[in-house]
């Protein structure tokens, strides 16, 4: 598979993904651990079908420390016992701000994660969950697949 089309050929697109990856640098400075992050933008590409997306958090993940374990359950996280309730929040959190035209986000999910984190955290985890669904779509249009990326390559982007 390759991409149809290749978005930082187009001034514009590639404007908007530059500071795109630079609000994304405000999400690595938050106190929500590096490992939740990918964890859930993992969830939230397989959810949407992004293989780069997929690719890419699943090695980020990695390179942060998580086990293959862990990221091989991250599809079926209700049905395993590697998560903490924290982070079983965080994923239904970001499954349910994946499908919104479902049901949107449950007063019950939404509790829990009150439950388990912080103002700051929560406002970090509703902003990476939002700006992982609109580069899972950007990418899905483009047919941007998985499979060639390296760890670090988005921290080299926003530099």
């Amino acid at each position: 598979m390759e991409a149809r089309f290749h978005l930082f050929d187009s001034p514009t697109a590639a404007k908007v993904l530059k500071r795109f990856s630079t609000a994304s640098v405000a999400l690595e400075e938050s106190t929500l651990p590096t490992s939740l992050r990918e964890l859930v933008q993992l969830r939230v590409g397989q959810i949407n079908g992004c293989g780069f997306c997929v690719d890419a958090h699943a090695k980020e993940a990695a390179a942060a420390g998580e086990s293959a374990v862990r990221l091989s359950l991250v599809a079926t996280w209700r049905h395993s016992t590697v998560f903490t309730d924290a982070e079983r929040a965080a994923l239904a959190l970001a499954e349910e701000g994946t499908r919104l035209g479902d049901h949107g986000v449950s007063d019950e999910t939404w509790a829990e994660v009150r439950k388990h984190y912080d103002d700051d955290e929560i406002g970090a985890l509703v902003c990476t969950v939002s700006l992982i669904n609109a580069a899972t779509r950007m990418n899905v249009i483009v047919h941007n697949p998985g499979g060639s990326y390296e760890p670090g390559m988005f921290a080299r982007m926003s530099g």
